[in-house]
């Protein structure tokens, strides 16, 4: 059985590392010490921060 959950209410378990989706208390251990993960994996800034790393190499080229 495979589980889907979607990024946007996806957390991590920060004391046993198991994912779940309940922004209160972890599925498998029952801690309340969660981090959200949408913010860590969120594409659009990925993609806008990858841009900022190759800038000063591109202006570098230009000179």
């Amino acid at each position: 059985m495979k589980i889907h959950i979607p990024l946007n209410s996806a957390y991590l378990c920060q004391d046993c590392d198991a994912i779940g989706n309940s922004s209160m208390r972890c599925p498998a251990c029952a801690s309340g010490v969660l981090m959200g993960l949408a913010g860590l994996y969120d594409r659009e800034e990925e993609s806008v921060g990858s841009n900022l790393f190759l800038a000063p190499a591109l202006a570098a080229q230009l000179h």
